[in-house]
């Protein structure tokens, strides 16, 4: 590896998988026969963990998609899209704005992709989850970090 190189540091992704999936129409036949007027709710959160060989991430992207028909509960989707990212050489500041948030974007067409075609497998109308920016995501939960005196902790 060059003295460029290194001074840049790297970033590569490995590998990208669904790590848990879970579908539930637990009102299944009678949600169909009602008139369709959904009241859906997303839920995210992501998780960094650094991998025993030092230089690997596991960034995991939870979606849970909770879709309300008449009060009643249509359908529930959780989604767990993971993904491996070799980061080298990055500086801690960046390397929170990496794990924060460039890697669930890298992650969320996937996990939208995998919410549409699940819901359709359930019969239900196909549902595209509006894009994310998770720059602003990240910025949001740092600026109320650092309200709360909170700091980046480093990953183990």
């Amino acid at each position: 590896m060059s003295e460029q190189q290194q001074a840049q540091g790297q970033f590569a992704l490995q590998r990208i998988y669904v790590k848990d999936l879970s579908f539930e129409a637990p009102h299944a036949p009678k949600t169909f026969l009602a008139a369709w007027q959904p009241e859906v709710s997303i839920e995210l959160s992501t998780q960094a963990s650094r991998m025993e060989d030092g230089k690997n991430y596991e960034v995991v992207l939870a979606l849970t998609v909770t879709v309300k028909n008449d009060n009643a509960t249509a359908f529930l989707v959780e989604v767990k899209q993971a993904g491996i990212f070799l980061i080298e050489g990055v500086p801690d500041n960046q390397l929170s704005q990496l794990l924060g948030a460039y890697c669930p974007n890298v992650l969320f067409p996937y996990a939208r992709e995998t919410v549409s075609d699940i819901v359709t497998r359930g019969s239900f109308p196909q549902l595209l989850l509006a894009p994310v920016n998770f720059d602003a995501v990240f910025a949001e939960a740092q600026r109320k970090r650092q309200e709360q005196g909170e700091t980046d902790q480093p990953l183990q």
